[in-house]
């Protein structure tokens, strides 16, 4: 078994010894194809699940194609700064890095929204917590919304953009995280609508009444150890609550309940296995409910506050 084990660990020596030399070999090449540079990328991304769907992303990025392209021209050719630059992007991501801070980008609600180290990368499961509030805001309703963490700004943004009459108020602790949501705010053209404002939860709004506070708040337990693309890279701020992963919504409901009209909406996402918790710190509320993911998941609370 020891001389297996051996054997094994060698093998994988090799593998990336290989790997890297692929890369070199790239680099040396006149003009690889297209389908060289995956062979060879997903050769060198092999200890990650998404190796192949990685290489693809980012030489379609370095190539500004898409995918329907990229099946029908696999003998195409890559110029010379396009393979330094994909040589460059393929060592980024085999050292975690996630590739939207790769390529600088991330998609939510069919929008695309600049990030960085600076903010959160969005998920796809935040799309449940903008539709839950698309659905209980009249399309053509003035109506003020408060976005608490606002990070990249996806969600203030996407809900700007989804209901045009709405002013959004979207709050970060963050300078950093403040000067992304401004860049995605103007990329969409919802600036106008949208305030960014530096504050610790709704501090900076105090005595102000909006008709929705939404957030995305860190959910996280301190002790909870993340996948490496996670933990090395995305803000601790933005993840971590504190010893329960509970502490943010603790702060933040009695927050939320002075900073509402009477009978407006919280809508909070919230982490896995935390439904039972919200639901008791939110039982003086009316209309509690969670909506759940494809998977069935709790990932939005909500509720109403009491007249």
């Amino acid at each position: 078994m020891a001389g297996e084990a051996e054997q094994a660990a060698e093998d994988r020596v090799v593998d990336i010894a290989s790997s890297c030399a692929g890369l070199e070999t790239l680099s040396a090449m006149k003009a690889p194809t297209v389908r060289d540079a995956l062979a060879v990328a997903a050769a060198r991304l092999s200890g990650l699940v998404t190796a192949r769907r990685d290489a693809e992303l980012l030489v379609l990025r370095v190539l500004g194609r898409d995918r329907a392209w990229l099946l029908a021209h696999p003998e195409a050719e890559l110029s010379g700064e396009q393979t330094s630059q994909f040589k460059e992007w393929i060592e980024r991501r085999a050292r975690h890095e996630p590739v939207q801070y790769i390529v600088g980008e991330q998609e939510l609600y069919g929008l695309a929204f600049k990030v960085s180290p600076a903010v959160l990368i969005p998920r796809p499961e935040t799309e449940h917590l903008v539709e839950a509030v698309i659905e209980r805001l009249p399309r053509n309703a003035t109506a003020r919304i408060c976005d608490v963490g606002t990070g990249s700004g996806a969600i203030a943004v996407a809900l700007a953009h989804a209901l045009p009459r709405a002013e959004v108020t979207a709050l970060d602790l963050s300078a950093s995280a403040l000067v992304i949501a401004k860049i995605n705010a103007e990329r969409h053209g919802v600036a106008e609508r949208v305030q960014l404002l530096e504050s610790d939860l709704l501090a900076a709004v105090q005595g102000e009444r909006f008709d929705a506070i939404v957030s995305n708040p860190p959910y996280v337990a301190d002790a909870e150890l993340l996948e490496d693309q996670v933990r090395l890279y995305e803000p601790r701020e933005a993840l971590y609550a504190g010893p329960t992963g509970l502490e943010i919504y603790q702060r933040l409901i009695p927050q939320a309940r002075e900073s509402l009209v009477a009978g407006g909406w919280l809508m909070l996402e919230i982490g896995l296995g935390q439904r039972d918790a919200l639901a008791g710190m939110l039982a003086d509320w009316d209309g509690v409910e969670f909506v759940h993911d494809l998977q069935g998941i709790p990932r939005v609370a909500i509720a109403r506050r009491r007249a």
